[in-house]
């Protein structure tokens, strides 16, 4: 899966309003009459600014886990990848986004979320690097689906 790589732009802030006493998903609460904290995602969201990047996600083999062709991930070369991790790896000159699943046998293998795609195992003939930790996936809710234009 292809991904384009973008540096993210820190040189400006953006403070937006925001419900911090959050947004019940199961049964609805009494509405805030008034917002007072603000968030500024580049703080909030990245740790290491020189090391943190945004990817966009081309392709649909990690679909089953909700991330999908346009998604932006927020993406951290810094950080240490561990068992179970979604990062973005290069593979024989190639980026990638998958699970990394290290096994008891000390091996490596790539991970998707679709049913369609195989496991890819990591041997030495590869190429390999972990290129980055997806920390965070930022994803459009208001898709167009058919048969939704009206409620």
């Amino acid at each position: 899966m292809p991904l384009r790589i973008f540096k993210p732009e820190f040189s400006t802030e953006l403070r937006l309003v925001y419900a911090d006493g959050g947004v019940r998903a199961g049964f609805p609460s009494p509405a805030q009459d008034y917002v007072s904290a603000t968030i500024d995602l580049n703080k909030d969201l990245i740790e290491h600014p020189a090391s943190t990047f945004y990817a966009r996600v081309v392709g649909d083999s990690m679909e089953e886990e909700g991330i999908t062709e346009g998604d932006i991930l927020v993406v951290d070369k810094s950080v240490e990848p561990h068992h179970g991790d979604l990062a973005v790896c290069c593979l024989d000159g190639e980026f990638t986004l998958k699970r990394l699943r290290f096994t008891s046998a000390d091996r490596l293998y790539l991970m998707p979320s679709n049913r369609r795609y195989r496991p890819i195992e990591v041997t030495t003939e590869n190429e390999f690097r972990v290129w980055g930790v997806v920390l965070y996936t930022i994803k459009s809710n208001r898709r167009r689906r058919p048969g939704t234009e009206r409620w």
